[in-house]
């Protein structure tokens, strides 16, 4: 497939993407609003010769966040467009940056040529920076048919992803011919580029920004604050989080065998889609005493589950757990950050797929911060051994933390590579 059969078929299958955007606002109505910007049409007024900064949705536009501030102090004269294709994505965004008024935000529009030309028509970057894997061949060509460098940032490329590219070599080789940036993770990614068409010269790697995650010194004694608030201190909190259909079950039944053994255990069951809250809060309440973090009631003792149902607070209720499991990987789904624990030297517990953080994984695992479990009752088990042994999350936690510290710089790698591009 070359680009020319891929964008007619992207336009014979618009009316999948106008169903797909209505079935989705069915669950989540933030998907029926502001349609134009995604065909480009409407979008709103932007400063023009700044940095175009694409973040997908939510965990992106994290993963990002400290290399836009780190790019608005090092470049204090241009703008930043930051886009996304998420209404969660978007809303994360609008919060990190509200009180930055060189932060211009939008729906990245459709991978069409002229919707792709009209939106950088009404940016003009100097430059692209794409974070991730996330590769649209048309807003790469017409970015190259502008001179406007593309750099791709802390690029992730599993195995199994680059043999999905390698099927579609008419397509993505002159994608990747066109990037002025590949700022990989691993050596096994840099290769994997290279094999699929990326120049080599332009192929660099810079390692994870996620490593560089920096934590709010008033974070843990804030959450302190709210456990004892709760009289909470001494029970055993355990958070999972970032959970998908089809793994809230398995961690329920999990809490249940564990409470018979720890009866005044907490958990934190933070589902990773909005759309999801309500659901899984029912689910939750069908079986146990539940509270809605978003009601900002308090936990009482009687309180088995408190259901994380707000935006932006992920890092908060790490900070209030004592052992962390990061779903998204007991269903093949391929895992969510594990370095977010970490980082608060929480011991993490994950499930067996974790495709897309498997040099991560690896890390944390071979340093003993990592354990995998594969049903609920070995998630059941190793909580209840964590909360038994706690010089044994004691040392997990801090292994963690060590592997954190020993992979920092990717950050300042990262912003040397798009400064030459500058």
């Amino acid at each position: 497939m070359n680009r020319t059969l891929y964008t007619l078929l992207f336009h014979l299958g618009l009316p999948l993407v106008a169903l797909r955007l209505f079935l989705r606002s069915r669950k989540a109505p933030a998907y029926a609003k502001r349609i134009g910007e995604r065909f480009a049409m409407n979008l709103p007024a932007m400063r023009k010769g700044g940095i175009w900064v694409h973040a997908v949705s939510v965990g992106e536009s994290i993963a990002a966040a400290p290399m836009i501030r780190a790019l608005l102090q090092a470049y204090p004269q241009l703008p930043i467009t930051i886009t996304c294709m998420t209404p969660t994505g978007s809303e994360r965004v609008r919060a990190m940056f509200a009180d930055e008024p060189r932060i211009q935000h939008c729906y990245l529009p459709y991978d069409l040529p002229w919707a792709a030309g009209r939106f950088l028509d009404h940016v003009q970057p100097k430059l692209a920076v794409i974070m991730e894997t996330e590769l649209w061949p048309n807003h790469i060509h017409q970015c190259a048919k502008r001179g406007i460098a593309v750099a791709l940032a802390n690029a992730r490329l599993s195995e199994r992803s680059a043999r999905g590219y390698a099927r579609f070599a008419g397509l993505t080789r002159p994608m990747l011919a066109e990037m002025s940036l590949i700022a990989v993770q691993t050596e096994a990614e840099a290769e994997r580029f290279r094999q699929l068409g990326a120049r080599a010269e332009c192929v660099q790697v810079t390692g994870s920004i996620k490593f560089d995650l920096r934590i709010d010194e008033q974070l843990l004694p804030r959450a302190r604050a709210l456990r004892e608030q709760w009289q909470a201190a001494q029970r055993p909190v355990w958070i999972a989080a970032s959970t998908h259909e089809g793994e809230d079950e398995v961690i329920l039944a999990a809490h249940r065998q564990l409470l018979e053994h720890h009866a005044d255990a907490l958990l934190i069951l933070v589902p990773r889609h909005p759309e999801r809250f309500n659901s899984v809060f029912e689910l939750c309440a069908a079986q146990f005493p539940t509270v809605r973090r978003s009601s900002a009631a308090a936990v009482a003792a009687d309180t088995a589950v408190l259901l994380g149902d707000t935006m932006g607070e992920l890092l908060f209720l790490y900070a209030l757990a004592d052992i962390a499991f990061v779903g998204g990987s007991l269903v093949p789904n391929g895992g969510h950050n594990l370095l977010e624990p970490a980082a608060l030297s929480l011991p993490v517990i994950s499930g067996p797929h974790l495709f897309n953080f498997l040099e991560i994984a690896a890390m944390l695992r071979n340093a003993g911060a990592l354990q995998e479990v594969d049903d609920a009752q070995g998630l059941a088990a190793e909580i209840r051994r964590l909360i038994e042994l706690p010089q044994d999350a004691r040392r997990m936690g801090e292994a963690g933390r060590a592997v954190m510290k020993a992979n920092q710089g990717a950050l300042q790698r990262l912003l040397d590579g798009l400064g030459r591009l500058l």
